[in-house]
Formats: structure tokens, C-alpha cells, sequence
């Protein structure tokens, strides 16, 4: 895994999984990974009914600002898996 230089201060799975809670009320996320790479699993009802681009999209967009310019503390998603529950 390589590393990616961020100018983040805190913690950055807890920010990837407030961003995400923050636009998916009650959803349950798990986030792994470290150097700028992650992997992310999210379970929402909000899922039910949408094709995996959809659940992605709803995902990928709430931590858009954390992949956000050159020093971005997320630099890529390597596994994005979305449930309905």
C-alpha cells in the first residue's frame, strides 16, 4: 500500500465514517485502511431497492470533501460494499 501526504489533523476513519452517518442517518459503516487508501462498508435501509451505482454514489458523495485536492487525507476507495438491511 503506498502512503499519501495529507495536511488532515485527526482521525481519519472516524471523519470518512461521520461524513457518511451525517448523510445516511443510522447507517452502519466500517472503515479499514491507511496512506490515503480505504475500504469502506456501509449497511443502510436507504440501500433498498437501488443498484450497487446508486448505494455507491450515496456513499462516494458524502466523503467527497475528504478526497478533495492534492493533500486530500483520502487519496482513493479500494472496496466500497453497500447492504440494504
Amino acid at each position: 500500500m503506498s502512503h499519501h501526504d495529507t495536511d488532515f489533523q485527526g482521525d481519519v476513519h472516524q471523519a470518512i465514517r461521520d461524513a457518511i452517518e451525517a448523510a445516511i442517518p443510522g447507517a452502519l459503516v466500517a472503515v479499514g485502511g491507511s496512506g490515503g487508501h480505504y475500504t469502506i462498508e456501509v449497511t443502510s435501509p436507504v440501500f433498498e431497492g437501488k443498484n450497487m451505482l446508486q448505494s455507491q454514489r450515496l456513499v462516494l458523495g458524502a466523503i467527497a470533501p475528504l478526497m478533495k485536492g492534492d493533500r486530500a487525507p483520502v487519496h482513493a476507495v479500494d472496496s466500497l460494499r453497500t447492504h440494504a438491511s
